[in-house]
């Protein structure tokens, strides 16, 4: 399962938390502005916005799990089982393979009132990317510098919600998700007063009690909670440093730890990566399970007029410095 969150200080960020019992052994990938984006229904773009982000690369295909553009759009699709529910083609749309969804937004669109019309003619349909890798069901997060939206495909057709909060998890549907945090609206950073009854003496024993209740839980709907509280009551400064280190302990709040969810087998969903995308400089930041140290690659640095695909494999052993 994952978490994607957005955040501002003097920047806007965006990353998620990416939680797999299995890599496929993906890359930072960078799209320059002349690569031809080929899509199943709709031709090619062969001039657009340079993308980076996480990717699969197949067939010099960047199958995207989350990344930005130039302008500063950012898109995430996390797991949706079971609510998922893609069309059969439509002749009056424009007919996007989930795959696709990714490329055709952050390619177009240089902000969410660009990516809102083309949502407006958008079918997402039923188009696998080859026998071997199927669609996978998925909802979206996308954001731009100001404001964030999330977008679900589902049986009654495809939802588009403003998110408010600039959180995303997996199930149930974003609706659910947002009326939930109405149960915990008596949390707070501050120390509880005793509300309990006026004939006992109660006191606080620890700090952080005015939490108690706050979920702990690996599921999606508690990471929803728990992310959201931690996001909205989060505090740091204002520099790249103090900026990016906040929010990968926001990232930190939910992430999945070896051993804690039993997939079968020997298997167990671990956090396999988490990203920070800064929006206004085109920067992604990652670190892995193993690595904890931040790693960066910085999209400008590349020749982002180019044709072709750049690719960093993640590393992935820790990184410790000897002090001494």
């Amino acid at each position: 399962m994952c978490t994607a969150i957005t955040y501002h200080t003097k920047d806007h960020y965006f990353g998620r938390n990416l939680d797999l019992e299995y890599s496929y052994k993906e890359t930072v990938t960078i799209t320059p502005r002349n690569y031809p984006f080929k899509f199943r229904k709709k031709g090619n773009i062969d001039k657009h916005y340079a993308i980076i982000g996480m990717a699969y690369v197949a067939n010099d295909y960047p199958l995207y799990y989350d990344a930005i553009n130039e302008k500063g759009v950012g898109m995430a699709g996390l797991n949706f089982p079971t609510n998922a529910d893609y069309k059969e083609e439509k002749a009056d749309m424009d007919n996007i393979a989930p795959f696709e969804f990714i490329p055709w937004i952050l390619s177009q669109c240089a902000n969410l009132n660009e990516v809102k019309k083309l949502l407006n003619k958008i079918n997402i349909a039923k188009i696998n990317f080859s026998d071997d890798l199927p669609a996978s069901p998925l909802h979206w997060i996308i954001c731009d510098k100001d404001s964030s939206i999330t977008v679900e495909c589902i049986k009654e057709g495809l939802k588009i919600y403003d998110n408010q909060v600039g959180i995303l998890t997996n199930n149930p549907t974003f609706d659910i998700h947002m009326f939930n945090l109405n149960n915990y609206m008596n949390l707070s950073i501050e120390q509880p007063t005793n509300n309990f009854s006026k004939k006992l003496n109660l006191e606080t024993y620890s700090r952080g009690m005015g939490a108690l209740g706050l979920p702990g839980d690996l599921s999606s709907a508690s990471r929803f909670v728990k992310a959201t509280f931690t996001k909205m009551n989060s505090i740091s400064g204002d520099s790249e440093s103090e900026s990016i280190s906040q929010f990968f302990h926001i990232l930190g709040s939910v992430e999945q730890q070896r051993g804690c969810v039993h997939m079968g087998e020997d298997q167990y969903e671990i956090t396999i990566y988490s990203s920070c995308c800064n929006l206004d400089k085109g920067i992604y930041y990652y670190t892995t399970y193993e690595n904890s140290q931040i790693t960066c690659v910085d999209m400008n640095k590349e020749n982002i007029d180019g044709s072709e695909l750049i690719n960093y494999d993640l590393i992935k052993g820790q990184q410790i410095y000897h002090q001494n």
